[in-house]
């Protein structure tokens, strides 16, 4: 049960027993007094008993939520229960409650006050918002969070939050980890990366494979059941194509494995020969319908170059450090068999020269479900896999990472299974699209040749200018061989995943491997240097990793240094951001917010001293400032590991 839903039926539960208690207290002082007295009063001692037990389960609950949870949330549902309280036929009314703009309003301003005077205008009733906004506060309890609240005009409610409570959610924090906001778990299934057979992995490929992995990690991060599904093109025509091919060139395929070098020269060969080649086009159809029939040969050829492919894809999801499980057009042949069968006896389907297209309502174009030769269309298996990830895996959530050129056809899939019954309305479905890749020359990235940049090639090249820019930096001279090979790995592929996740996905962006790798602003690299030298706070201190976890039990965290408390606030605001990213699936907020956070720190620790010296020696070493060096630290490296930053020791 989530901790939001068990508080709610505590408090439900609390409210009944204490109607139970009143019943039989009214009784009891009653004139009619009936005769098992002395039963009802131990009756109502075990409510009475039962009240504090349920009370105190819910403070606890409360309390929990408040620590781990969103503050923005605790306080959205506090001022619900107050409207709802002053105004109960208000129905379905939603509170806004948004972090304050400025300091000197507070950390937080519910709205709401001005839109319930709007509600009251149009039923006839005049009450002005700040009488209303009066009325809310007065009705307002959250004593562990809010410190005041204030009310400005014309109806704004300022909050200010407990600088003690900013204290207790730093000790929470490093006492039991940073833990994800309560949110309600879900399956969800990820389709994302979904290179082709037979196909190099290209820059094309790139952000899909970025962003699909790190909304999994956040949602696992989360508490979500996450299934990672690679769709790849493994099944079709082209096959045809390729397995003759191989038949002329390894004709021994069949004994052993053919030692394929390099994936895409091996496509164009056989491309060549089909666009060139009659008798070899007629043979390539006949592989395909050979392939259709699981032919046994055909379809060991067919999966030698699967298998080729999926060596050299694993690569490259081993160097991003991606894990996917892969589900290919193969997987869904058999289901898009029964599927059309299915639709053709339901009479959905309509011919069209040759063609039977499914008429998608709202949608000017119709899905093609068997193409005129009888073969089936992206429509057909994207169908398929859908009614197949909610019948057979159960997913409450489907995610597509796919590029925005995409849009209308998986709108006009969703809508089409949600009309066809393969996809209930409280399954979500979320197309995450995203822009292009583009060079510096803002045109679509490509190689000087104008041919498309393999993904392999550009990896090297980033481990290449890293291992540069370290050098520049003489790091190679205080790392060691291990050290600085680490450094490089996780600059390189750092600074093209951060460069990627930190633009807004719906935009296109400038692949430049000069801006990536600068160690100003909100990159990679400044991000990973900061880290580095807050790690590092407490190894020059010389406290080790079991005395600060000693210290966090005992030591209060003091923020009443600004930079303290503005630290303290930012590093309290990370579920918010968390909620904020699920919801919208770009994970450049967590980017910028990383980033902000970076900067904040580094104000304090230009103000704050935290280790005092004299004569070289360590005189004093702040605890409670420690302490805070170590609760940033634990956020940027989960901040890492959901954007699959590898954070390193040294740099």
């Amino acid at each position: 049960m989530e901790p939001v839903e068990s508080v709610k039926r505590l408090k439900t539960l609390y409210d009944e027993v204490t109607k139970e208690v009143d019943a039989i207290e009214s009784l009891i002082h009653s004139d009619t007094l009936p005769q098992n007295v002395a039963s009802m009063q131990v009756e109502n001692e075990k409510l009475e008993y039962r009240i504090n037990i349920l009370k105190r389960h819910a403070e606890e609950l409360t309390e929990i939520i408040a620590l781990q949870g969103s503050i923005l949330n605790v306080l959205q549902d506090t001022f619900s229960l107050a409207i709802k309280t002053v105004f109960p036929d208000l129905e379905n009314f939603q509170c806004n409650v948004t972090r304050s703009t400025s300091e000197k309003f507070g950390d937080y301003q519910c709205n709401s006050a001005m839109n319930i005077a709007q509600v009251m205008r149009q039923r006839c009733l005049k009450m002005s918002p700040l009488e209303i906004a009066e009325k809310i506060v007065s009705n307002v309890s959250c004593p562990l969070v809010i410190e005041s609240l204030d009310i400005a005009k014309p109806g704004f409610i300022n909050v200010k939050v407990k600088t003690d409570f900013y204290s207790q959610r730093i000790s929470y924090l490093l006492n039991k980890g940073v833990k994800p906001p309560p949110l309600k778990k879900r399956k969800v299934i990820v389709d994302f990366s979904s290179p082709n057979v037979a196909k190099e992995m290209h820059v094309g490929h790139l952000r899909s494979t970025i962003i699909g992995e790190s909304i999994c990690r956040l949602l696992e991060f989360s508490g979500n059941d996450v299934l990672r599904l690679n769709h790849i093109g493994d099944w079709g025509t082209q096959f045809g194509m390729l397995i003759a091919h191989l038949q002329d060139k390894y004709p021994d395929y069949i004994e052993k494995s053919p030692p394929i070098q390099n994936l895409q020269e091996f496509y164009k060969e056989s491309k060549k020969r089909f666009d060139s080649d009659e008798a070899f086009k007629k043979r390539a159809y006949s592989c395909v319908v050979q392939l259709q029939n699981y032919e046994p040969n055909i379809l060991k050829a067919w999966k030698q170059i699967c298998d080729v492919t999926r060596n050299e894809i694993g690569k490259i999801y081993e160097r991003l450090d991606i894990t996917i499980i892969e589900r290919g057009e193969s997987f869904y042949q058999a289901r898009m068999k029964t599927l059309v069968k299915e639709l053709e006896n339901r009479g959905v389907l309509v011919e069209d020269e040759g063609r039977k297209v499914l008429f998608v309502k709202g949608i000017s174009v119709p899905l093609t479900i068997v193409k005129s030769d009888g073969s089936y269309m992206y429509s057909t298996s994207d169908l398929a896999a859908i009614r197949q990830r909610v019948e057979e895996e159960k997913g409450d959530w489907l995610i597509y990472v796919v590029d925005a050129g995409q849009s209308l056809h998986l709108e006009s899939v969703f809508k089409a299974a949600r009309s066809l019954g393969f996809c209930p309305p409280e399954v979500q479905t979320d197309h995450a699209a995203f822009g292009l890749v583009l060079g510096e020359d803002k045109k679509k990235f490509k190689t000087r040749s104008g041919d498309t940049v393999k993904l392999a090639e550009l990896l090297d090249e980033g481990l290449q200018k890293s291992l540069q820019k370290l050098k520049e930096k003489k790091r190679d001279e205080v790392l060691t061989p291990e050290e600085l090979k680490s450094a490089q790995k996780a600059v390189a592929y750092g600074c093209i995943k951060y460069a990627d996740l930190s633009h807004n996905r719906l935009h296109d962006y400038v692949f430049s491997f000069d801006r990536m790798l600068d160690d100003r602003g909100n990159s990679a690299v400044y991000l990973l240097y900061s880290l580095v030298r807050i790690r590092s706070i407490a190894r020059n201190a010389n406290v080790s990793e079991s005395t600060l976890k000693e210290a966090a039990k005992t030591t209060k965290i003091v923020v009443t240094h600004t930079k303290e408390l503005k630290l303290a606030k930012i590093l309290s605001r990370f579920q918010e951001i968390i909620i904020n990213v699920i919801e919208d699936l770009s994970l450049h907020t967590l980017c910028d917010y990383l980033y902000e956070l970076s900067v904040t720190f580094s104000e304090f620790y230009d103000n704050c001293y935290i280790i005092s010296k004299e004569s070289g020696e360590i005189k004093d070493v702040n605890m409670s400032r420690l302490l805070l060096c170590e609760a940033t630290a634990s956020i940027m490296t989960t901040g890492f590991y959901i954007l699959g930053l590898k954070p390193v020791d040294r740099m």
